[in-house]
């Protein structure tokens, strides 16, 4: 009975919350972390390469880490003072260079205990070597701890995870559609996907079952991860998959599914012009593991005739969960999210002016009776309005992050027009007739309406003399011509914008919210291609889309390749991870599918995640060929 309690309490257990549980627990030098713990924590020093960092920046804050204990977090490759008296806890990968700076470490004796954590499984005789470095060194005694972690992955929300950021181009779109690419090369890219993935279920604590389209590298990755699931299994000593960890899993109750998707089902959605909130951030921002970096300028208006213009100034804001605000509204249309800054704004201030109200009254002199029984009325409303300070100072900084944030957004959809651009390609996609043709978009954004049909060399044409780059087109179409384009992407739905007018001048001028001239444009919900192949998966619907696709069960005793499913019941749990890049336009579409299904849960993972100008330049490369 405790057992099933447990497991229910578990499954509540994001991915988000299980990485941050398993990443404090190395920190505690691998014992559970307890809360409320009183006395000093252990000071130590956390040392961790670019792979490390990247895990680490989107789960724990430096405030986090010194509640931790850690007062200093230095990468591997960096010079590094000895600190004799203090232990060392190494969150790095196993590779060659890593593990030869930790064995100079050891030689050099730069601190005090070793705590060795490795965030992909070591080889035995990477292990040795660093044995070997510790006994010439006479440092045995002071390696305290090896282990391995398995947590190779980034996870940026409770439902989404990449694989790279720094050093996403090992696993880039084109790495893996590369012509010249050799078959050594090929298995490199698939084995560091794998590996991943598999770090990915072990902190899961679950075994999937696998799904996958055929003859695409989303095929190769899934023979791969399920080769190495079933080896993990049968080694029952050592597996990963026993005891405590799935009994307490997300998916204690039901096998989660994994829908294993190829980018190149779905060339068009990450080249979409996009409307929410977050996927608008990513997109014309600089937004990297939830931080966005923005360039103020400090304006001209005060210098002096001749000065130096100032120098623009950068600042950094980390979107977390924490932020109320972000999580209402990153899904939101965007003039939704400029509305609610603005809403927001004014009920900061209204408690802002009952603050201040409170205080004149307070400073009533005199013997009035009636100031003095408003005196006494007053003196509990002041004490509950000092005690919800800290709470209205959070709430004015949030608001301040959005309002810088939202802004900057705004100025890009003025500047590139992006709202036309978004409804133009809405209804392209849904087949509506268009009021202007797409040969006059591209010559000319602002231009009149003339209509006329126009074919693909005219529309060539119309981009070079736009100063296009027509690179990624020319890969597209070798592309194209090499093995026939899944029909998918023609049936996108009837999904249609409802324009609503101009939205009327939502403006304040603390925020300069102008909204004029932008089209307030309403989503409706419509699913994308990997959206639908994740619903004709999930729901065991039948389709010709999917009805090919390969089923693996690592837990059956003997693989079969079939693309029958063994259970006929749909699933409640399923990850869509797709090989070779994803987006926030996908995520979203996504997490509002999932949002009509009652008791359902999805999570989106991808090998990198870029937005449309990062996508281009793959393309482009690629099309130099």
């Amino acid at each position: 009975m405790v057992g099933i309690k447990m497991a229910a309490a578990a499954a509540a257990a994001s991915i988000r919350e299980r990485q941050t549980v398993a990443l404090k627990r190395m920190l505690n030098f691998n014992v559970p972390h307890v809360k409320n713990s009183t006395g000093e924590p252990v000071w130590k020093v956390l040392i961790y390469d670019r792979f490390g960092q990247d895990i680490i920046s989107p789960l724990l804050s430096v405030k986090e880490l010194r509640d931790m204990g850690i007062t200093l977090h230095l990468l591997l490759h960096s010079d590094r003072d000895p600190i004799p008296d203090v232990p060392a806890v190494y969150f790095v990968m196993p590779t060659e260079e890593n593990i030869d700076r930790m064995c100079q470490d050891l030689r050099n004796q730069i601190y005090e205990s070793y705590y060795l954590n490795f965030i992909s499984a070591i080889s035995r005789s990477k292990l040795e070597d660093i044995a070997n470095a510790a006994l010439a060194a006479s440092a045995v005694a002071q390696v305290a701890k090896v282990f391995d972690q398995y947590l190779n992955f980034i996870t940026l929300e409770d439902d989404m995870f990449v694989l790279c950021n720094q050093n996403k181009e090992l696993v880039s779109y084109r790495a893996i559609n590369r012509p010249d690419i050799t078959d050594t090369e090929m298995e490199t890219v698939m084995d560091t996907i794998v590996d991943s993935l598999f770090c990915f279920f072990v902190t899961l604590g679950a075994v999937p079952i696998i799904r996958c389209s055929r003859g695409t590298a989303a095929e190769m990755v899934a023979v791969k991860l399920d080769k190495k699931l079933r080896e993990n299994l049968r080694d029952a000593r050592n597996s990963l998959f026993t005891g405590d960890t799935l009994g307490a899993g997300q998916f204690s109750f039901q096998r989660p599914l994994l829908v294993l998707v190829d980018r190149n089902i779905d060339l068009a959605t990450p080249l979409h012009h996009t409307w929410t909130y977050q996927a608008l951030v990513h997109d014309v921002l600089d937004f990297h593991l939830n931080r966005v970096n923005l360039e103020e300028s400090s304006g001209v208006e005060n210098s002096p005739a001749g000065a130096r213009p100032k120098r623009k100034s950068k600042k950094s804001y980390d979107l977390t969960p924490v932020d109320k605000f972000w999580q209402k509204h990153k899904g939101s249309p965007f003039p939704e999210v400029a509305e609610s800054v603005q809403q927001e704004l004014e009920s900061y201030r209204a408690q802002e002016d009952e603050v201040k109200r409170l205080k004149s009254i307070m400073g009533l002199e005199g013997e009035d009776e009636g100031a003095i029984s408003m005196l006494s009325d007053n003196t509990a409303k002041l004490t509950s309005a000092v005690s919800s300070l800290p709470e209205l100072l959070e709430k004015k900084r949030l608001i301040d992050l959005h309002t810088n944030v939202a802004t900057a957004v705004l100025e890009h959809i003025k500047a590139r027009k992006l709202d036309v651009y978004f409804e133009y390609e809405e209804k392209i996609m849904s087949k509506t007739t268009l009021d202007k043709s797409l040969l006059d978009i591209i010559s000319d954004p602002d231009g009149m309406y003339h209509k006329f049909e126009a074919d693909l060399e005219q529309y060539k044409k119309a981009l070079t003399d736009a100063g296009c780059n027509l690179n990624p087109l020319q890969y597209i179409k070798k592309w194209k011509a090499f093995g026939k384009m899944a029909s998918a992407p023609a049936s996108y739905g009837n999904m249609t914008t409802k324009p609503m007018g101009l939205l009327s001048r939502v403006m304040n001028t603390g925020s300069q919210f102008v909204m004029e001239g932008v089209k307030n444009l309403v989503l409706k919900q419509q699913n994308l291609p990997v959206t639908r192949i994740l619903d004709n998966l999930m729901e065991m619907k039948s389709n010709p889309e999917t009805d090919d696709y390969r089923y693996f069960d690592p837990k059956m005793l003997r693989g079969n390749d079939s693309s029958v499913p063994r259970s006929k019941n749909p699933f409640q749990e399923a990850i869509v991870f797709v090989v070779g890049g994803g987006n926030y336009i996908e995520y979203q579409n996504l997490v509002d599918y999932i949002k009509g299904k009652q008791g359902k849960h999805v999570l989106y993972g991808c090998s990198e995640i870029f937005n449309a100008t990062q996508f281009i330049k793959q393309l482009s490369q690629l099309g130099q060929k």
